[in-house]
């Protein structure tokens, strides 16, 4: 599967929910709406294509209308075989990277994410939200691939470890920091969805 485009997407939907009793979070219900809606509404005004990437539940992805890719390896390799499986369904230069579990970022972040990483000419910006980095919220070059496919084949799995072993830059975030909420519980998600009840 090969598109041409400058910039693609991709959702990170592929991972085993460990922490949410192996619920495909991706289609667990937020605001009366499946999670990964979100991430897709986000990036639906500014890339093409835009990959869900998951590992169960292919059909019901399917539904959403995007292309589903799976990791290439059938080990739930973590967030980076994700990344992996995107860079090497596209030919695009660039790829914005979201996970499924954080529905409170939204197109006008990303924007800002890829405004810098543009004006710098980086090969990976990752978003700085005053105390930590959020490495799994990206805009990235996709010839860092055969990189990033050597360092799995390494048995290494942690992202930002790899991240940091690129030319990379990071994004002030400081004074939005609760965009990057993600839900790992159920017990997470009811707090999230009381919190935000009013915001769409």
């Amino acid at each position: 599967m090969n598109t041409q485009s400058t910039l693609a997407g991709v959702i990170l939907a592929g991972g085993q929910a460990s922490r949410m009793n192996h619920t495909d979070k991706g289609l667990v219900l937020y605001q009366g709406q499946p999670l990964v809606s979100y991430p897709i509404a986000t990036l639906s005004a500014l890339t093409s294509p835009t990959f869900i990437n998951a590992n169960r539940n292919l059909d019901r992805y399917q539904d959403f209308g995007l292309p589903v890719i799976t990791d290439l390896s059938p080990d739930f390799s973590g967030p980076l075989a994700g990344i992996l499986s995107a860079m090497k369904a596209t030919t695009a230069e660039s790829l914005i990277v979201l996970p499924c579990d954080s529905p409170l970022i939204k197109a006008p972040q990303v924007l800002k994410l890829l405004t810098h990483y543009r004006k710098f000419s980086a090969d990976v910006a990752i978003p700085f939200d005053g105390e930590r980095l959020h490495p799994v919220f990206l805009v990235l070059k996709t010839h860092l691939k055969d990189s990033l496919e050597s360092y799995l084949a390494s048995g290494e799995r942690k992202v930002e470890l790899w991240l940091k072993a690129q030319p990379y830059i990071t994004v002030d975030f400081s004074d939005e920091a609760a965009i990057f909420c993600n839900i790992n519980t159920l017990t997470e998600l009811s707090a999230l969805e009381t919190r935000y009840a009013d915001q769409p």
